[in-house]
């Protein structure tokens, strides 16, 4: 990594089709997250739903936690048609994007208080297709830079960031706008919305599906797995066998391979709670500002469009950081700055609905969300084998959502049962959930800095 590079330099890499592609792509991934989070959710309270109905809602989201499972078969499968038409990569997204499109339009048309388990069936296949997309999406953009532009490695993942983030937040912002409006109701929002989904689909047609010697790795590995298990003979059930192999088995094999079983380990139990409390905070978010006072509009200027915009500047800067000092430095910094952030919103609970504090809020979440996802982003991508690139990013993203989705998902029975609506007391609470995540990071700080000098050193 050249971290004398200069800024203009830096930012030239920017001009790239193929991270404009991944900024696109980045959009794509984001934008579900409104259809089924936070839309969602100030669609259910003004239902009039319990808080806790609308924490357990988000059970959805446990689709992004065990997408590894089906990992595999995005990296190996290759879809009828489209797959000619399209690619590996390019097919996959756009068939996820079609169930997410179908999802939206039934969800539009829906009552959704007298069909709540309906809505709950639609959320959960938009939230199925959109983590089977992120798969694709993911695996798109590290197959995307060659292994010799490592280099371009925090560029992309800043490109990533500030993608989801327009997707979900300044995208976001719409639906929030057109809800105040005394003529537009929900469902129409979720029309608008489809809309949307329609022309982010259009944008698989211009990325070029990018080059790979995958089928060349996984060809050769299938090869030695039939001589081991045939000894000399060709049968249709070894051929089978070796394809699964190669498919389910080998993609973790050779994760703990490069890493070592003990690092690997260390790894992955820090991916898993690196963002609990900032998780358990979102979920619950839209909620609060809510309660305390603040209109639709006002979460459209500052949670949507104000976040959006900061975390997308802070996103390149804390690339620009990242790519001079390193991705672990920058995991410690974002781990510091969530706590901060948590703790601000603590503050507005006890004072109520003033927009500087929120504007004063947003800043600080802005910022630690794009320092914490450009740093996990290049440092989960520097990770993966590229011959398993959909099935390692998957596998460790996931366990990153696992904390963030699953255990979030009572954050609204812990606000209602264990905290008697203490919104104060909660807030608190997670900011104090991130410290496990920032001792551990400390305790294996010298195995990370060992991979990423590594990994740079590969270029």
């Amino acid at each position: 990594m050249t971290k004398n590079l200069s800024i203009a330099e830096y930012f030239s890499y920017f001009k790239d089709k193929r991270l404009i592609n991944v900024f696109i792509f980045g959009m794509s991934s984001g934008f579900p997250w409104v259809l089924i989070g936070s839309v969602m959710s100030a669609w259910l309270k003004d239902e009039g739903l319990s808080r806790s109905m609308i924490g357990l809602f988000g059970i959805v989201f446990g689709a992004y936690s065990i997408n590894f499972l089906w990992s595999p078969l995005v990296d190996r499968i290759k879809l009828p048609i489209l797959y000619r038409w399209l690619g590996q990569r390019r097919s996959w997204i756009l068939l996820c994007q079609s169930f997410i499109l179908l999802g939206v339009i039934l969800l539009a048309g829906l009552d959704i208080t007298a069909h709540l388990g309906v809505a709950a069936a639609l959320c959960l296949l938009i939230a199925v297709a959109s983590a089977t997309q992120d798969i694709a999406i993911d695996a798109f953009r590290i197959d995307t830079l060659d292994e010799n532009e490592s280099h371009k490695a925090t560029a992309a993942a800043a490109m990533a960031t500030s993608g989801w983030w327009s997707g979900y937040a300044l995208l976001g912002a719409i639906p929030f706008y057109m809800a105040d409006m005394p003529s537009i109701d929900w469902p129409q929002v979720y029309y608008f919305l489809a809309i949307v989904m329609l022309l982010l689909m259009s944008c698989v047609f211009w990325a070029k599906e990018p080059e790979s010697n995958r089928e060349a790795v996984h060809a050769e590995l299938e090869r030695i797995y039939q001589q081991k298990l045939a000894l000399g003979k060709q049968t249709q059930l070894t051929k089978v066998t070796a394809w699964l192999a190669v498919t389910v088995l080998d993609p973790f094999k050779t994760f703990f391979a490069r890493n070592g079983v003990k690092t690997a380990l260390a790894l992955l139990a820090f991916i898993f709670l690196f963002k609990i409390g900032e998780a358990f905070l979102a979920r619950m978010s839209i909620v609060f500002y809510k309660e305390v006072g603040f209109s639709n509009t006002q979460i459209a200027n500052y949670s949507k469009l104000g976040t959006g915009l900061i975390t997308i500047v802070f996103a390149f800067l804390g690339s620009i950081f990242n790519h001079k000092y390193g991705i672990v430095k920058g995991l410690f910094i974002s781990g510091v700055a969530m706590a901060a952030s948590n703790l601000m919103f603590s503050w507005i609970a006890l004072a109520g609905p003033q927009e500087h504090l929120y504007a004063m809020a947003i800043v600080v979440d802005g910022f630690t969300q794009a320092w914490s996802l450009v740093a996990m982003v290049a440092f989960i991508s520097m990770l993966c084998d590229r011959a398993f690139s959909a099935t390692h990013y998957a596998l460790l993203a996931s366990l990153g959502n696992l904390g963030r989705t699953l255990l979030s998902s009572y954050s609204g029975v812990v606000i209602d049962d264990w905290l008697g609506g203490n919104w104060s007391l909660f807030f608190i609470l997670t900011a104090l959930m991130v410290l496990p995540s920032l001792i551990f990071l400390y305790l294996i700080r010298h195995r990370l800095y060992a991979l990423e000098n590594s990994y740079h050193g590969n270029k």
